[in-house]
């Protein structure tokens, strides 16, 4: 039982004592990651977007999408918006997903972070519009979190390690502040990166033991390859791969397959869960779950 409340989560009590003990066993999130390999279908994805955006002014991409079908699969399977720190299991007040974000296209341009809160009922469009205006905003205006580390990061060696271990300590005995959390991207339910536009397929990334990230979702490049159908005809689909990593402690494999089963049906069929790309509205089609 913690004794001070967090501002990011609430402790999860009714936890299987097999569960439970894993945050002591397996003290990192590196040490309880589990790696999982999809590919989707996207055929009738690109159809889509292609016309979705003759019918919006703000351009969709697969990522859009592809972040969207996690936001929502979160939202409807809540169960695996968990972290886990100083050894006890949270559930997490918000959906929030972090992605990286590359201002110029060359080997020496810094990655910028970007954290986005994704409430439940966010239409498509409206979302694209704030993704959108947050990639534009990284990419263009220094923010305040890049200000702050710019100052922390002249701090020497060993002040700046005894920092971070403070915040660590801070974080697992649930006295840092609210405000410290907020824009860290590193406190957010899961990181996804768009490897595939960087040129970098089928990668799997690392968890991050600093913050609470316990997912990371990284999208490879779209590329063609032959799929069996069920009568044993091989035909040729345009697919992209995802590689996930999780850690184990927050949930159990069936629950998480089942919820990245939400994402992939939303990512191969957007019209039937999301409607006609002209209206695209959450609620249109059939239900997502």
């Amino acid at each position: 039982m913690p004794l001070f409340r967090r501002p990011d989560g609430e402790h999860v009590r009714d936890v299987p004592p097999i569960r439970a003990i894993m945050a002591y066993v397996m003290r990192g999130r590196n040490e309880s990651a589990v790696y999982h390999d999809t590919l989707y279908d996207i055929g009738l994805t690109r159809a889509w977007l292609k016309a979705y955006n003759r019918a919006h002014p703000d351009r969709a991409t697969l990522f859009h999408l592809f972040a969207w079908a996690c936001a929502r699969a979160l939202h409807e399977r809540p169960e695996l918006n968990r972290f886990v720190s100083g050894g006890r299991l949270y559930q997490r007040n918000e959906v929030a997903f972090s992605f990286a974000v590359k201002p110029e296209w060359h080997d020496h341009a810094a990655l910028v972070t970007v954290k986005l809160v994704v409430p439940r009922d966010e239409a498509f469009p409206a979302f694209v519009r704030r993704m959108s205006a947050a990639i534009d905003e990284a990419r263009t205006r220094p923010r305040a979190i890049d200000r702050e580390v710019t100052l922390v990061m002249r701090l020497p060696g060993p002040l700046l390690r005894l920092g971070v271990a403070l915040v660590r300590l801070l974080d697992a005995w649930n006295l840092l502040p609210g405000f410290f959390m907020k824009n860290d991207p590193m406190y957010a339910s899961l990181f996804l990166a768009n490897l595939g536009s960087a040129g970098v397929s089928d990668a799997y990334h690392h968890l991050y033991e600093y913050g609470t990230v316990s997912i990371f979702g990284a999208l490879s490049a779209p590329a063609r390859v032959p799929v069996v159908l069920d009568g044993g005809a091989i035909v040729s689909r345009e697919t992209v791969r995802v590689r996930w990593t999780f850690d184990e402690r927050i949930h159990d494999a069936f629950y998480a397959a089942r919820s990245l089963l939400v994402a992939q049906r939303i990512i191969e069929d957007p019209e039937r869960h999301l409607g006609a790309p002209f209206h695209a509205e959450p609620g249109a089609g059939a239900a997502a779950g």
